[in-house]
This record gives structure tokens, sequence and C-alpha cells, in this order.
């Protein structure tokens, strides 16, 4: 199975964050919604997920398969919880997607990395700069250099900037 990484940034590199002061970009959010559509599914944390949720009903994303990584959430109405990464992918690989999305959370991304288990990244760049931020890491404790090949760049419009990357294996 494929698995997609995907990400908004700032422009210093930090994991982009959203509150009502600094909002998603729209361009970044209907790329979102296309790679979710076209995969089928999303992989996302649960503080993401709640956060996107707002006030409840399936939104865009009715007809696309959620994956919910949490260690303690009870179960979600409609949504698949997972335990772990391994446990998310499993569950897509069983329902037959030919790709994963990982979508959303600073953690899950992290875990997502750092299990070596991502062959694709895309990141949109916003024009912003945060701060204090946090980081995509591929390891918390020791030094790692992972190469990357470029696979499509291209502008989304307001400012925003895609990367497309594969992590050579």
């Amino acid at each position: 199975m494929k698995t997609i990484l995907w990400a908004t940034l700032t422009a210093n590199g930090n994991y982009a964050q959203s509150t009502p002061e600094n909002p998603p970009k729209k361009e970044a959010l209907e790329d979102f919604a296309i790679h979710a559509k076209a995969a089928g599914n999303f992989i996302v944390g649960r503080r993401t997920f709640e956060g996107m949720r707002g006030n409840g009903g399936p939104g865009p994303f009715g007809d696309v398969d959620v994956v919910v990584i949490s260690k303690n959430a009870a179960e979600i109405p409609g949504i698949k919880v997972a335990r772990s990464p391994q446990d998310a992918l499993d569950y897509l690989q069983q329902k037959g997607h030919q790709t994963a999305l990982i979508s959303g959370g600073a953690d899950i991304h992290n875990s997502f990395l750092g299990q070596g288990l991502v062959d694709e990244m895309i990141f949109n760049v916003a024009p912003c700069l945060e701060g204090k931020g946090l980081n995509l890491l591929i390891d918390k404790e020791n030094y790692q250099y992972k190469h990357l090949e470029l696979l499509d760049c291209k502008p989304l419009g307001g400012g925003v900037v895609q990367l497309r990357y594969a992590i050579d294996q």
C-alpha cells in the first residue's frame, strides 16, 4: 500500500497550526479534499479529527473512510478508531484501498515517519512565518538524514506552493 503524508507548512518550515486568527488557507483545504477523495480515505489523530469535525456531521468527507488514531479514544460512530499507525494501514488495506492519506496531527505524522511508513510527502507551503511551531521529525533521538526525490512542484493559488516528494527507502 502506498502511503502519502499530507501537511501544510509555514514558509520557515514549521508545521502550520490553525487558529481563529490564522485559519488554514482555502487553497490548502481544497487540495486536501481532492487528495482525500482520490485516496478514498484519510488517517488523522483524535485532536485533529475533533477540530475538523466541528459541529458533528460528516461534512465534505462523508464518502471517504476516516481512520482516527488514538490509544485511548472510545468508539466514534461511523469512524474507525485504530490504536497505531500500522493498525490504521492494515484496516485500510483490508478494505481494499491502494493508497492511504496521512493527514494530520504532528504526532501522527511523526509516528508514521519514525516507523518508516511513508512513501511520499505532499507539503503545501503557506505564505506565512510562525515564531514557535511543531516540526516533522523522522527520529527524535538520533540525527538521521533521508534523501527525497522531488516529484512535482506547483502553485495552488493564494501564495501556497505545493511540493511533492518521494522518500528514498
